[in-house]
């Protein structure tokens, strides 16, 4: 999609008149602030793609920084994996890769200047407690008794919380705000809390951290980020995040929201796609039917397509369910210019032209991508005995079938028209064979007298061609949104289908080009990537999306 083509949605609306007023000096510089607590999934590429995206349209750049402030959760497998996903989607971050943990020091002498200014104290009760002291929506909550603590004592009880003097969940580090503020978040709440805890990067040198709410617009602002760019159920934070900078007088750094990507079919919490996971469910984070970047990555999807789509999705400011056949679209619609054309047959049934030469091999000349003509032509060696699709043969075809039946004539692509005339059956009566013969004047697929045929079938040599494992994904869940009933546990949609493992023939070529990642179509069936799995000596394809666009088709009614 071409610049002028992109959409002014409202965030790039905000930064265009930021940058005209000369607001921050006219820099833009956003962030993308994953939790290293487990895989990037799609609706992280949608951020992905618009705090990358938006920066480097107005001349500025992004930073990449690990919100690392729950060490129970955090590891450096899930650092290093969104470091792949974030280069893997296109995009380059400002600098090294940034992390809440180097700025634990300021945020500690931030919140010493909190309690030096009577807006934070700590506190003794337990987190039930504080639950049942926080009041509900229609009732305001009721101040902490620990609320009255003098300064010194509260900087002598921080210090000693920091020491390690104090068990988990015993004291808290409250802000001091309104206890009947109608605003939940903004009834006292924690900034941190007791974890003897091991952190990934700082190791023991920490038993207190901060929470999330208060990290966050600190990391902004020490980083002068002048657009944090959050989804919307951030919203009701922002009045926190607002409080905290406006209370220490730093950068400040200001908050947007936009809707979050909900996608059909799936789901996008991080909680449970760990459990699927770690259940078995399926065989990892990359397995090709998990949202993850890296389970799409393995799927074949590219990362031209994910970007795409989250283009063409927009940026607005109401939740809304996005159909999984639009995403499916835009792989289809990129896939279909850059991949190369070969033949494979999924359940194939033998063919034997009774009227060719045996032990005769010719090599045909096939094109590689006829949307490409830089793409060139391929060899594809006919034989005497072919494969087809099982499903391509029908005995007694009704009158609109346009593939092969006894006394039918078809086009085999690239090839020959042939007539099927006999049939071989098993003891079970199960069609084993199909015989026929060809015409040796429509070589390359065309009539000399100018004859038509209605149906064109793909094929492989039964000799030349070669075995590989295709494995044919479908979607995990078998409803829409499989996390939408409070009394239904997810898992219960589950697809039983969602993965079919079978072996198939295709053209021989394949074995030298097909090095795990290779893309390409297989005619009349769909888009194949070869899987990591994959190997010279045994090749294993993932479906990537079927050929069939149901998104398309509604799109052009």
């Amino acid at each position: 999609m071409s610049q002028e083509d992109k959409p002014l949605h409202f965030i790039r609306q905000i930064i265009s008149d930021d940058v005209s007023e000369g607001k921050n000096e006219g820099k833009v510089l956003t962030r993308f602030p994953p939790e290293p607590n487990g895989y990037l999934h799609i609706g992280h590429a949608k951020s992905i793609c618009l705090n990358f995206g938006v920066a480097k349209e107005f001349g500025g750049v992004t930073n990449l920084r690990f919100d690392d402030t729950n060490p129970d959760t955090e590891n450096v497998e899930y650092v290093k994996s969104i470091q792949e996903d974030v280069k893997w989607l296109g995009f380059e971050w400002n600098g090294e890769p940034l992390f809440a943990s180097q700025y634990f020091d300021k945020m500690h002498q931030f919140s010493i200047e909190l309690i030096k200014q009577g807006k934070a104290y700590v506190c003794d009760l337990s987190m039930d407690e504080l639950r049942a002291y926080r009041g509900t929506p229609t009732e305001p909550g009721r101040e902490s008794p620990y609320m009255g603590r003098s300064i010194d004592e509260n900087i002598d009880l921080f210090q000693r919380m920091k020491n390690g003097e104090f068990p988990d969940g015993s004291k808290t580090l409250r802000a001091r705000i309104d206890m009947a503020s109608p605003n939940m978040h903004m009834r006292d709440p924690a900034l941190y809390r007791i974890k003897h805890s091991n952190h990934y990067r700082t190791g023991n040198d920490w038993c207190i951290y901060p929470m999330y709410d208060y990290a966050h617009c600190l990391e902004d602002s020490i980083e002068c980020i002048t657009h944090s760019i959050c989804t919307l159920e951030f919203e009701v934070h922002r009045p926190l995040y607002d409080w905290v900078l406006e209370s220490l007088d730093v950068f400040p750094s200001r908050q947007y929201e936009f809707a979050r990507l909900n996608l059909g079919y799936t789901v996008m919490s991080k909680r449970k796609l760990l459990q699927l996971a770690e259940e078995g469910h399926v065989s990892g984070w990359d397995d090709p039917r998990m949202p993850t970047i890296s389970g799409l990555r393995r799927r074949g999807y590219t990362p031209e397509s994910i970007r795409n789509f989250c283009e063409v999705i927009g940026v607005t400011k109401f939740n809304s369910l996005t159909d999984i056949a639009l995403l499916e679209h835009c792989v289809r619609d990129h896939l279909n210019k850059v991949t190369h054309r070969t033949m494979a047959v999924l359940d194939p049934i033998k063919v034997v032209i009774t009227n060719y030469p045996e032990g005769q091999v010719e090599e045909l000349d096939a094109v590689n991508n006829p949307e490409d003509e830089s793409a060139g032509t391929r060899k594809v060696p006919f034989t005497r005995e072919l494969y087809i699709e099982r499903s391509d043969f029908m005995e007694d075809p009704p009158r609109k079938f346009f593939r092969l039946g006894i006394g039918r004539e078809v086009r085999f692509r690239w090839a020959y028209f042939l007539t099927c005339h006999d049939v071989v059956k098993d003891a079970e009566g199960e069609i084993i064979e199909i015989h026929c013969t060809y015409d040796p004047l429509t070589k390359g697929g065309d009539a000399p007298d100018g004859r038509k045929v209605k149906g064109t079938i793909h094929w492989v040599s039964a000799e030349k061609s070669i075995t590989a494992e295709v494995r044919l994904y479908d979607r995990l869940f078998t409803v829409e949104k499989p996390d939408a009933g409070k009394d239904k546990d997810f898992k219960e949609f589950l697809n039983p289908d969602s993965l079919q493992v079978i072996e198939a023939r295709i053209e021989p070529h394949l074995a030298k080009v097909a090095e795990p990642g290779y893309r390409c179509q297989f005619e009349r069936t769909g888009y194949f990537c070869a899987d990591p799995d994959s190997s010279p000596s045994k090749l294993v394809f993932n479906r990537t999306v079927p050929l069939r666009d149901s998104w398309g088709k509604v799109k052009n009614k």
